[in-house]
């Protein structure tokens, strides 16, 4: 019943990351309609001619498949599936049980590794996108946000886990954990 429950809020949360980045995935088309804007018509004739030239030599812009670019996208995603399947084993204690804590559990484990590829994800960003963070564009720039956002999301979730891996008695760390998953789903959703 648990597991149903946890994994019915798991799917809701991702529904909801997916609809608040759907605002801004339209782009403006801010052009001049065709009747009010006409340009000479020999003009126009001649650049067509010169964009059907162009068209026919110029080929598909195909990005590699293995770039440090999409390393880090596939990191990006990879932690969101690590931090899915940590929110789906956790285990709650039996009330009144006095039995220690399961440190070295499938939780345990896909914790540790979230973060390690939280870590991954940050550091393969940095390297390659270091140029798209600018202050001069203001934090309502999406690369901007998409760094804040990942920074944040990733440091939470070192240290929830950093809590909970240094307690022998049960902490509350998985909304400060959640609250970084989120964030980091949040930053992906903004690039995408």
């Amino acid at each position: 019943m648990r597991l149903a429950w946890r994994l019915n809020k798991l799917v809701a949360g991702m529904l909801l990351v997916l609809l608040a980045g759907t605002g801004s995935a339209a782009e403006l088309d801010l052009s001049l309609p065709a009747s009010t804007y006409r340009p000479d018509t020999k003009m126009m004739e001649e650049s067509t001619a010169e964009k059907v030239e162009a068209g026919k030599t110029a080929e598909k812009f195909e990005p590699d498949p293995i770039s440090g670019s999409k390393l880090h996208q596939y990191l990006g995603v990879g932690t969101m599936v690590m931090a899915g399947m940590t929110f789906i084993t956790h285990k709650h204690p039996v009330p009144g049980s006095n039995a220690p804590r399961d440190m070295s559990g499938a939780h345990a484990r896909y914790a540790k590794a979230t973060v390690a590829m939280a870590a991954a994800t940050v550091a393969t960003g940095l390297l390659n996108h270091w140029d798209d963070f600018s202050l001069e564009d203001g934090w309502s720039d999406p690369d901007n946000l998409h760094v804040l956002l990942a920074l944040s999301g990733a440091a939470l979730m070192a240290y929830a886990v950093n809590k909970s891996m240094h307690s022998s008695t049960p902490t509350s760390h998985a909304g400060m954990a959640e609250l970084g998953a989120v964030g980091m789903g949040l930053a992906i959703k903004l690039t995408w």
